[in-house]
């Protein structure tokens, strides 16, 4: 047990500041063994009955007073500090003659002369010295009391609170030692929850998220900046310690919500001790955008490319509109052929950015851009509006006009009425006067987007078919491959990932028995087949005796514009040659005949 010389308790004993200097007793707990005059008068006991408390009873003595809101908040990180020697450093409310007073707590630990490590803990009433304590009033008693600092509805702090004092508790991590993480948080698809569960279960998902948080990260600073978006100041502990955290938060919010949700996206940031808390902010920011879309990806941690990455984007985001109006956004279309006939059979709708500043910019960059601010819709309807205005221009000049594809993300669904949208287009171009009806129109939903179905999304596909166009599934085998696509959807065709022809012969030719088995089981069920990736006549070879019908892929033609097809024409080089409407009418009957399982509905 470390004794104190008399002379020097005495001293500490006479201090009006509220202190307690706790060190290791006889039997090895924890004990007071200096408490001040000022901690005596703030909480109006006697040295005698403070003294008296050691080991468990220790424990639970000092507790008595503290409001039941925040007592197990305050045991938690008191005894982390005793035992684990972590920060000590909180607001909270203690019962006294006169009521709950808001009480501020310092702690830090001491070496002493023969090496025994004591710790001293010093105690403010922010509430008693209000005049005196202004500073240190506005910062904790405004946090518990005023809305200017607190998110009403989580009890969180709020982005006044965060902006002021935010640079303050990355440099109290500097100086205790560690080095400062700050995280920006915020809830996957939150529009849709609040869609599909209403305003008042999306109120309480951001209740949950803030209690969750608030409980995996006890020290750190949590803070609701806005919306569905948190900030999280804390000490750094290692890049597995971090996502650890995450992890945990997002399962139990997955755990506990009312409704499906695929929890947190979160940029990191690892400061240092030149970083103010904006940013550190800006920094997370950044790392959040740029989270991808991946289900199994949901944080990201900053690097200085980032910066490069996240301007790009903003360029694509600001840059959006005037792209379609300018027509730097085009259509380039990819044919898909009949295996059997090698003749031209449709073409698929694929988006091309020619921007004037930066040049061709690549779909692998705009789109995850646009999804991540929700804009995906804007882009599948210009192209689907574009395709449809161009068919008076093939019209016009004599070019077949086949069937087109054209892709809609998962994302749409949540944001539009796709078939009143695609619905008013279509007769807005007058469509039918050229001879094609809506079944010329193939509407592709990735086999990942359809992983996430809704009822709501359910009843959106339904009506694709319904209204008369088709309903393609994409990327089947791209790494989210469920049978439940065949039981689930009524579909009209899947598309098989390109990834399994290029790796046709790994694995002892795996994919080769993947893709066959896949083809008779859609061919069964009345689904039609398209492989994407054909190059090679090998490969095409393959699919003609795997029984699929159409490929898609450089081997039998590129990407290209309206613009080229229609210079080519001009001067006269003949174009391919493709299957007319009664060669596809009469094979979809005899592929009816033949298979003799397709719904009467299909």
């Amino acid at each position: 047990m470390h004794k104190l010389s008399d002379e020097i308790k005495k001293s500490y004993e006479n201090l009006r500041i509220p202190l307690v200097i706790m060190g290791p007793g006889a039997s090895g707990e924890f004990e007071p063994l200096v408490i001040s005059d000022g901690f005596l008068e703030q909480n109006n006991i006697s040295r005698e009955e403070l003294y008296g408390y050691y080991g468990d009873k220790l424990k639970v003595g000092l507790f008595d007073r503290v409001h039941p809101a925040e007592e197990e908040k305050l045991k938690k990180i008191s005894f982390d500090f005793l035992d684990k020697k972590t920060d000590y450093d909180i607001t909270f409310r203690v019962r006294l003659d006169d009521g709950f007073h808001l009480m501020h707590g310092i702690g830090y630990w001491q070496t002493m002369e023969d090496g025994t490590d004591v710790a001293f803990i010093v105690y403010n009433d922010v509430q008693k010295h209000e005049q005196s304590l202004l500073e240190i009033s506005n910062k904790y008693k405004l946090f518990q009391n005023d809305e200017f600092y607190i998110d009403a509805l989580t009890n969180l702090p709020n982005i006044n609170y965060t902006n002021k004092y935010g640079t303050n508790k990355i440099q109290e991590i500097v100086a205790g030692g560690g080095t400062p993480v700050t995280l920006y948080a915020d809830i996957d698809s939150m529009q849709s929850y609040n869609r599909r569960y209403g305003i008042k279960r999306g109120d309480d998902l951001l209740v949950l998220v803030a209690n969750v948080l608030a409980a995996e990260f006890p020290h750190a600073m949590v803070s609701r900046i806005f919306s569905d978006h948190f900030g999280i100041v804390d000490e750094y502990h290692g890049e597995e310690d971090i996502i650890s955290k995450i992890e945990k938060v997002n399962s139990e919010i997955k755990l506990r919500a009312y409704g499906t949700t695929t929890g947190l996206n979160v940029g990191i940031f690892v400061g240092n001790e030149n970083v103010t808390h904006e940013e550190a902010v800006d920094h997370a920011v950044r790392a959040n955008k740029l989270v991808g879309e991946d289900l199994n990806k949901f944080y990201r941690f900053y690097t200085e490319e980032d910066d490069t990455l996240y301007n790009h984007q903003r360029y694509i985001i600001e840059n959006f509109d005037k792209a379609k109006e300018q027509g730097w956004i085009k259509v380039f279309y990819q044919c898909f052929l009949r295996i059997e006939t090698g003749n031209g059979m449709g073409f698929e709708a694929l988006a091309r950015w020619m921007d004037p500043v930066h040049g061709l910019i690549n779909p692998a960059e705009f789109i995850p851009a646009l999804e991540k601010y929700h804009l995906m819709h804007e882009m599948d309807l210009y192209m689907f509006e574009t395709v449809c205005k161009e068919i008076r221009i093939r019209y016009e000049e004599g070019l077949p006009l086949l069937p087109v594809s054209i892709n809609f993300s998962r994302q749409d669904f949540d944001y539009i009425d796709v078939v009143g949208e695609i619905n008013r287009i279509y007769d807005k171009y007058d469509i039918s006067k050229y001879g094609m009806d809506k079944s010329y129109f193939y509407i592709e939903i990735t086999e990942q987007g359809l992983a996430t179905a809704t009822d709501k999304f359910y009843e959106q596909l339904a009506k694709i078919r319904e209204n008369g166009y088709k309903l393609w599934v994409d990327d089947f085998g791209s790494g989210y491959s469920s049978l439940n696509v065949f039981s689930n959807f009524d579909i009209d065709l899947i598309k098989f990932d390109m990834n399994l022809l290029m790796n046709l012969d790994s694995r002892n030719g795996a994919n080769r028995v993947i893709i066959k088995a896949m083809i008779d089981v859609a061919h069964k069920l009345g689904i039609h087949t398209l492989c994407e990736g054909m190059e090679t006549a090998e490969q095409r070879q393959f699919l003609l005796e795997a029984g699929c019908e159409l490929g898609q892929g450089y081997y039998y033609h590129i990407p290209e514009s309206l613009d080229t097809i229609l210079d080519r024409l001009h001067k006269d080089i003949p174009i391919p040659k493709w299957e007319s409407e009664d060669e596809r009418n009469e094979r979809e009957k005899d592929y009816r005949g033949e298979t003799g399982e397709m719904s009467p509905e299909r």
